[in-house]
Order: structure tokens, then sequence, then C-alpha cells
């Protein structure tokens, strides 16, 4: 067989932009006779490739958001370790400043009621930029691309409906570019079309921009439509992960199962 005959070596798979290995977290409940130690995170390990979404599922208190704070370095782990785009990740917020984003479920309490839909979006660009004509540009087509035209920039949270102040959520989050970002029952408190409205445009900014996310919710809907893998989560520890065709068409893990029933009934 010639070289031309030869079948070409398939190219290698993207670096993961966020990877844990083997992490374990612990906390301490409880006072004197009654303390105890809860794990919040147990041997989890898993990776994100740019352009996917992971979709974290369990129950209240298996350990979804640690998860998510552990992954954006808001929480150290106790041990194993977290790699953001090939390197540990950098203990110094300011350094990965804008490379990694939160969308969360109530963006009321992470919008300055105070500050205009404008300043709210500005604020993670400031903290490497100065504010300039040109920097506001790129934060109004931001608004403009999540559906929110110039006439929303000089409004103020209470101004807001609840699908509004999500879409400035995201656009705080992508005006930086981010490599990565977590979405925390990102679409939980909305109305079930406002959800809709919402998980098209993450999937449509995805899309453009390539990031990396963690999607973490309860809803299994939301879940099957957004994510690439999925993951599940029962008392810190994952045990189930598998692509989302195969884990919705036949989940194998018994609490999977489990799972299924009490969040569909």
């Amino acid at each position: 067989m010639s070289a031309a005959d030869a079948t070409p070596a398939p190219a290698p798979a993207p670096a993961p932009v966020i990877e844990l290995d083997d992490v374990h977290v612990a906390f301490t409940s409880g006072f004197g006779a009654g303390r105890r130690e809860v794990r919040a995170m147990s041997h989890v390990s898993f990776s994100v490739g740019p352009g996917e979404t992971l979709g974290l599922v369990g129950e209240s208190g298996s350990g979804k958001t640690t998860t998510g704070t552990v992954v954006l370095g808001l929480q150290r782990p106790d041990s194993g370790s977290v790699h953001f785009q090939g390197a540990p990740l950098a203990r110094s917020l300011r350094s990965r400043a804008g490379r990694m984003q939160a969308v969360l479920q109530h963006p009321r309490w992470a919008l300055d009621p105070r500050s205009t839909v404008l300043s709210s979006v500005l604020e993670p660009v400031l903290v490497h930029e100065r504010r300039s004509a040109e920097v506001e540009e790129r934060a109004l087509a931001m608004l403009d691309r999540v559906g929110l035209p110039a006439s929303f920039a000089a409004r103020r949270p209470h101004q807001l409906s609840g699908g509004q102040l999500q879409r400035v959520s995201v656009a705080r989050a992508l005006v930086t570019h981010p490599a990565f970002i977590v979405f925390d029952e990102a679409v939980s408190a909305l109305d079930v079309s406002v959800q809709a409205q919402i998980l098209n445009l993450i999937q449509d900014l995805q899309a453009e921009h390539g990031f990396a996310a963690l999607f973490i919710s309860h809803d299994l809907a939301a879940v099957r439509y957004i994510s690439h893998h999925v993951a599940v989560m029962r008392a810190g520890e994952i045990v189930e992960h598998a692509p989302t065709d195969v884990f919705y068409d036949l989940p194998s893990h018994p609490y999977s199962r489990q799972l299924f029933q009490e969040l569909s009934s």
C-alpha cells in the first residue's frame, strides 16, 4: 500500500480545559461529642474539554455545589489535584480573573442593586482593563448578543424580569471570553418557557466561543438538553459518568435509576 493510500491518523483529542483527579473535600459538622466529618467530595475525577458541557446531577447535599466551588478555585481540596488549561489551578483569584466565570441560580444575589446593567457587565473586565469607550462598546455588544438592546444598559436589577436578569448574568460571564463557566442551577428559578430560551442561548454562545462548562442542576430535562456528558453524585462521590445519550437511554447505577424516579415524579 502506498503512502497516498494510508489512512490518516485521527487528530488527537483537545486537552481538557478543567481536570479533577481524585479530589477529596471534607467539612466538620456539629459541636462537642457530636462533631463529625462530612465528606463533600470523595475521590472525584473528571475532565471537560473545550466546547463541552458536563452535566452534574444529584440530590441536595450530594456535593454538586462544593464541586463547583472547587473547580473555580474558591474551595481548596484536602487532597487530589485540579488542573486548568493544563496547569495546576492557581491560588490567586486575580491571576485567573476573566478566564473562569460562574452563572448562579439567583442573579439578583450576584448583581449589585445599585449598579446599572452596563456597570455589572463591565465589572469583570475592569479587573484587568481601564474603563473606556472601546470597553463599553464590547459590553454593549455582549448585552445585545444575549438579547438585551442598548436601552437596558442604564437600568438597574429591580427593573428587570428574572429572565432578563439571567441574560445579564450570562453577558457578564461571557464578556471576558472565559475558557470555563460553571452554571449552578442557572435556570431552576425561571419559568419553563424562559428556561428554554436561556438554555438555547447558552448552547449558541458555547458554539460561538468554545468554552467548557459544568452545568450543575437537579433538572434532568435541562441537563439532557444541554450536556454532552452526565455525572451523577451521591454523598460526595461520582457513581456514574457517561455520554448523555447513553446515560438517558439506560442509567447503569441503581442510584441513577432511583434519581430518575424521584426527580421525574
